[in-house]
This record gives structure tokens, sequence and C-alpha cells, in this order.
């Protein structure tokens, strides 16, 4: 087995290369080239009213957070007192898979 670039690959050029000036303005125009392209091909994006009428929707409604148990894991996290209960983690885990594979085969 042979080490080393595969033939169809482009080789790297070394910083030795690069630094004997010959390449140097042609890196230049290319990079300069690159940034006009990026800065000039962008996409114009639509909003449909209906995904606007979703937003403003969602902005009326409250998340539904336990902020008393939010505060308590995070005070219990300060004082170092947090247990991560790994069993309970893995169940859900286990539970949450099960459900997306039973969504798939149905």
């Amino acid at each position: 087995m042979k080490v080393g670039q595969p033939a169809d690959l482009p080789k790297v050029s070394t910083p030795s290369a690069a630094a004997s000036g010959a390449a140097a303005p042609a890196k230049k125009e290319a990079a300069a080239t690159a940034a006009s392209t990026a800065s000039s091909s962008g996409v114009a994006v639509t909003v449909s009213t209906s995904v606007r009428s979703l937003e403003q929707a969602n902005r009326g409604e409250a998340a539904d957070v336990n902020t008393e148990k939010v505060n308590a894991v995070r005070q219990a996290i300060a004082d170092g007192t947090y247990v991560v209960n790994a069993e309970v983690i893995a169940d859900k885990l286990l539970s949450n898979a099960q459900e997306m594979l039973n969504r798939t085969q149905n």
C-alpha cells in the first residue's frame, strides 16, 4: 500500500513555492474575485403571508416552562448538589427511539 496523495487529487503547494513571489499575485487576484462573487451572489428570499401570520401567532403564546423547577435545578448546579440519574436518561432515550421507530413503521 502506497502512502501519499492519489493521482486524481490536486497536490498541495508548499509555503516555499508561494514565497517565490510568482504565485502571490495570482492568489491575491483569486481571493479578490472570490470575495466580490460571494458578495454579489446573494439570493432573494421571500416569506409568505401564511408564515408571517404563524410567526405573529407564536409571539403571543407563552412558553410552557416551569420556572420554579428551572430555578431549583439552577440552584442545585450552583451548590454542586445536582445529581444526574443516568438510568432515567437512558430509559428516556430508549423510549424516544422506540417512539421514532414506531412512527416510521406506520
